[in-house]
C-alpha cells in the first residue's frame, strides 16, 4: 500500500509546478496553509459524522478525503508520507502510554 502513497506524493509534488486554474491541488497550494488546514478540519469533521452514522462506505470515503488532504499538507510543508510511516514504525511495539510519556520530555 505504501506504493500508492509514494505515487500520490509524486503527483502532489508535480502539482506544485502547475497553474491553480488547472489543478485542484495547485489551487490549494496557491491559497496557502490556512486553506489546506481548513480542508483537513472539514474532512476530519465529515469523517467523525460518518462514523457516528455508522455508514462504513461513507467512513472509507471521508477517511480517504482526510488522508488526501493530509498528504497535501505534508507536500506543502516539504514532507513525504515516508516521514509519517517512519514515525509509525518507530512507535510500533511501543505502548501508547509509553510513547505519550516520551513526547512530554
Amino acid at each position: 500500500m505504501s506504493e500508492v502513497l509514494t505515487e500520490l506524493a509524486a503527483v502532489l509534488e508535480q502539482r506544485k509546478q502547475e497553474s491553480a486554474d488547472s489543478s485542484y491541488v495547485a489551487s490549494l497550494y496557491a491559497k496557502g496553509l490556512d486553506t489546506i488546514l481548513k480542508k483537513i478540519g472539514e474532512e476530519a469533521t465529515e469523517t467523525v459524522i460518518a462514523a457516528k452514522d455508522g455508514n462504513k462506505q461513507q467512513i472509507i470515503y471521508e477517511t480517504a478525503d482526510l488522508w488526501f488532504h493530509s498528504l497535501v499538507l505534508l507536500a506543502q510543508q516539504g514532507l513525504h508520507p515516508d516521514d509519517v510511516l517512519n514515525e509509525l514504525q518507530r512507535r510500533f511495539g511501543l505502548s501508547g502510554l509509553e510513547e505519550k510519556a516520551q513526547r512530554q520530555k
